[in-house]
């Protein structure tokens, strides 16, 4: 198969990790993988694993994107993939738009990810409008079924998100010396047990009901660090500030480390005594719930949304009622006197998603294009 994939740039984030993802494992598959994007700094890496990039500027959400629509059809022509796979809205629109004119009969088959709970407006339908919809956690699912249903040519699909487990594995090698140098940059850390919030700082993603956690639990043990590990965006700078004050307010300021972004998070999850997801309303999914499960780290994380599916499946033990600091620290304690491990569900790995998106493929490749009309 010849598989084009369309976002709007390769710079950070889970659409960009799974585009990558997905590319290296049909080219590993012996399939032929393009992305078309804005391009970015994962470009190189793309590459490097056999894929072929070709920069469109299909990210702007403005009317002169639409400009890039007859240069996308020519590009569709001359290239000739089976498979259209688009990740985001306004690269979705140009790719309809390119597609829904050429001969339904030759055509590729046009795909689509939701990675999101989109706000329901007829610019977000684009995602549903896809020959088939790929939902990343039955919660994007049933959103899509509840609020595009009309829209939708086929049930969605679920296939997870998956963690590569050649990297998040408890038998990966450590970096050498990655304790100590750790330690030395952050040397509070040193026998304690760490607990780890991993993920932006956002006022929803939970770090004020985890260092209010800490206060409540650092006065009974003394031998707990909690580590928020994450940076804030350039426009939520005041919002570090505002964590920095509540932990020095609450007498913790010396029991928080602030570590910002790391390019190493899976040495933290497999030297943390805990990992959380303390999302407050609901995330289309967990990664971090389940890169944390590959490395057999207990977690715990709020009864809402996609983490608390992953955390059904790998760690049910871990759940906690959304918004209950009383819960939240009574499931910390238990977990810290009975230590368990958590286990990475299948479904939840690489090799199942790319698996089973390659046979969507396929399938769709098998079947007569749809006459349903747009």
């Amino acid at each position: 198969m010849r598989v084009i994939q369309l976002l709007p740039a390769l710079n950070s984030g889970g659409v960009e990790r799974g585009t990558l993802d997905l590319a290296r494992a049909l080219v590993h598959a012996g399939h032929e993988s393009v992305v078309i994007s804005s391009g970015g700094r994962l470009v190189q890496q793309l590459e490097s694993e056999g894929s072929r990039h070709i920069t469109l500027p299909v990210h702007r959400k403005s009317l002169l994107s639409l400009l890039q629509v007859r240069p996308l059809r020519r590009l569709i022509r001359e290239l000739q993939p089976d498979i259209l796979h688009v990740r985001s809205r306004v690269p979705a629109w140009l790719t309809w738009l390119a597609w829904k004119p050429l001969d339904p009969h030759a055509r590729p088959r046009l795909v689509s990810t939701a990675h999101g709970l989109y706000s329901v407006n007829r610019y977000s339908a684009i995602m549903a409008k896809a020959e088939q919809v790929i939902a990343i956690s039955d919660c994007v699912r049933d959103y899509l079924l509840t609020n595009y249903a009309s829209d939708l040519r086929a049930a969605p699909e679920v296939i997870y998100r998956g963690v590569d487990t050649a990297e998040f594995s408890v038998d990966a090698p450590s970096p050498v010396n990655w304790l100590e140098t750790t330690l030395g940059e952050f040397p509070e850390l040193r026998d304690r047990r760490w607990l780890l919030l991993p993920g932006r700082l956002s006022r929803w993603k939970g770090q004020e009901d985890f260092i209010r956690m800490i206060a409540a639990l650092s006065p009974q043990r003394p031998d707990i660090q909690g580590v928020i590990l994450g940076g804030a965006e350039k426009n939520k700078a005041h919002f570090a500030e505002e964590l920095h004050a509540l932990a020095a307010e609450l007498g913790v300021a010396d029991r928080i480390t602030f570590t910002g972004h790391r390019g190493d998070i899976r040495e933290w999850y497999r030297h943390a005594a805990l990992v959380y997801n303390l999302s407050k309303k609901p995330e289309p999914f967990g990664r971090t719930v389940i890169e944390a499960a590959a490395m057999g780290t207990p977690i715990i994380g709020y009864d809402i949304g996609g983490p608390a599916e992953s955390l059904r499946a790998c760690f049910p033990q871990g759940l906690v009622a959304n918004g209950h600091p009383d819960q939240l620290l009574e499931k910390t304690r238990t977990l810290l006197d009975q230590p368990q491990s958590s286990h990475l569900a299948p479904e939840f790995t690489l090799d199942t998603l790319a698996r089973r998106t390659m046979a969507l493929y396929e399938r769709l490749l098998a079947q007569r294009p749809l006459d349903k009309p747009s």
